[in-house]
């Protein structure tokens, strides 16, 4: 039975976090980072590399593909201030694939850095794209919630909008990293086996996996399978509220492939997740069976997963395996001739949830009050303490650019 934990109190999550203990920087060498093991209440420790030595043959582990893209644009007034737009998500048009792929015009939702010198008039900024002098212009629309609709329009009908975030962008390091983004970044923030783009945080989970590690794990006879979700910047949003029901999660876009939900039924439905992405993405998938089993012909709409959503189920739906979500899932995609799911999700995992899907996970360590930081007790059944405790001890590195843990319960 999975209890609401919209009362929990956000401060009963918080830690000292030395500022010398976050990772401004990552590891020479990705998979040389430590380990850290949370297995059946006992905490040990490792190097990376050594990961393959504690999954199983057969088993399922799940990747977050998706890319970080260079979201950062900046531009400078005549007056001398300088204007920061942080692209966010697409909002014309709205597919990521095709926003990227427009010529002349796209509009995102977007962060503004400086907003009170932007008094409404159009900016603009010079670059050589694709050996062409290119103008590029933004307009500034009306605000939704506090990001605003902007309008980029540039003056070359061969240049996409990925090209001149190629360009023009900035990759958009976290904040917390204190110090301006570097050539190495635009390498080290990326996973190895990136390809989506979207994001405009790295899946940071993922950043220890080497081509080493990840062939290790396949020669040992582990199945790996890749899923999107493209990580906004509110993975970065602090829990202001003083309970959990103040807070509001932020929308994340999803893509499923249907031989990956065939892959989790043929693996029992249930998965290893690298990082807590592919956690949410994996829980999710399991909502949006329910959804189904619940209603057969829900709209895609419907199909999105809502942040209290977990918690509010129907008693005769308590019951549902995973298998028997997932297979809802396939059947749908089956009728509707889908061979990729689109959707959307804003669950919030926090202690009281049931995990469905997730039977293991490699994750960092994460900020004090996050809602990272909840998903991670979630699982532990409130034991984080000892995680962080061990790992606060026992020297290893914080956040993004930090070191690693595998849990399992």
């Amino acid at each position: 039975m999975t209890e609401n934990p919209k009362h929990i109190k956000i401060q009963d999550f918080n830690y000292d976090l030395p500022d010398n203990r976050i990772a401004k920087f990552p590891l020479p060498v990705r998979d040389q980072s430590k380990l850290l093991l949370y297995r059946q209440g006992k905490v040990s420790e490792d190097i990376f590399t050594s990961l393959p030595n504690y999954i199983n043959k057969g088993e399922l582990m799940v990747f977050n593909n998706t890319k970080v893209i260079q979201a950062r644009l900046h531009f400078r007034k005549e007056t001398g201030a300088l204007i920061e737009v942080f692209c966010l998500e697409p909002i014309s048009p709205t597919d990521y694939a095709l926003n990227f792929q427009q010529t002349e015009h796209s509009a995102w939702l977007c962060l503004i850095g400086n907003l009170k010198k932007w008094k409404g008039e159009t900016l603009h900024r010079e670059m050589i794209v694709k050996g062409r002098l290119i103008t590029l212009r933004a307009e500034r629309k009306q605000p939704v919630g506090t990001s605003h609709w902007v309008d980029f329009r540039w003056d070359n009908p061969k240049v996409t909008f990925a090209d001149i975030l190629e360009v023009f962008g900035e990759l958009p390091i976290p904040p917390y990293l204190n110090r301006e983004t570097q050539e190495s970044d635009k390498v080290t923030y990326q996973t190895v086996y990136s390809k989506i783009k979207g994001s405009v945080a790295a899946p940071t989970a993922g950043l220890h996996f080497t081509t080493r590690v990840l062939d290790a794990l396949k020669g040992k006879g582990v199945d790996l399978e890749e899923l999107t979700l493209h990580v906004g910047a509110g993975t970065f949003k602090p829990v202001k509220s003083e309970e959990i029901e103040g807070h509001e999660m932020h929308t994340e876009w999803i893509s499923v492939r249907k031989a990956t939900i065939e892959s989790l039924i043929n693996h029992g439905g249930k998965a290893i997740a690298v990082g807590t992405t592919s956690v949410r993405t994996l829980e999710s998938l399991y909502h949006m069976g329910v959804t189904l089993m619940l209603n057969p012909e829900a709209t895609d709409e419907q199909l999105k997963v809502k942040q209290w959503q977990p918690y509010e189920l129907p008693s005769e739906v308590q019951g549902i395996t995973s298998v028997e979500a997932l297979q809802a899932l396939l059947d749908y995609m089956n009728k509707n001739d889908l061979e990729t799911l689109h959707s959307c999700t804003q669950i919030i995992i926090a202690p009281g949830y049931e995990y469905k899907v997730v039977k293991a996970m490699v994750t960092n360590f994460h900020q004090p009050q996050s809602t990272l930081l909840l998903l991670v007790s979630a699982f532990v059944h409130g034991d984080w303490r000892n995680i962080y405790n061990y790992a606060l001890k026992h020297n290893f590195r914080f956040l993004s650019y930090g070191d690693s843990s595998f849990i399992e319960v």
